[in-house]
């Protein structure tokens, strides 16, 4: 295993959620990454987050970790939940909600449900 895909592997195995997207959760880069950091924010969920935009290394690294061609992407308990399309539909239909409250992790059941309301 690479550096690098061993540096992912203990940042994804350490951390309940991590993000890996372009800029930081305070400061995104592009839309995409900044809609999911967007959503986790709202849901009160605690997330680390690897500005893969600071390290090419890890920009290639995390693409070929996770066998997927593009960034931002979520992992939640180590698992890879997908991008952006995919996060984003799994918030409006819940399943998002289920995947936390079956991997243990804390997060805002209202503001879940407020997302799904606007976007009803």
């Amino acid at each position: 295993m690479s550096d690098t895909a061993t540096k992912i592997k203990d940042t994804v195995t350490s951390n309940d959620v991590v993000l890996f997207m372009k800029g930081t959760k305070e400061m995104p880069q592009c839309g995409f990454s900044s809609r999911v950091a967007g959503v986790l924010n709202y849901m009160g969920i605690e997330f680390a987050d690897v500005n893969v935009l600071a390290d090419e290394t890890m920009r290639q690294g995390i693409k070929d970790y996770s066998d997927w061609p593009t960034v931002p992407q979520l992992y939640v308990k180590g698992e890879f939940v997908g991008g952006c399309d995919i996060v984003t539909e799994m918030t409006l239909s819940g399943e998002l909600d289920t995947l936390l409250e079956d991997k243990g992790v804390t997060y805002d059941k209202d503001a879940a449900n407020k997302i799904r309301e606007a976007n009803g």
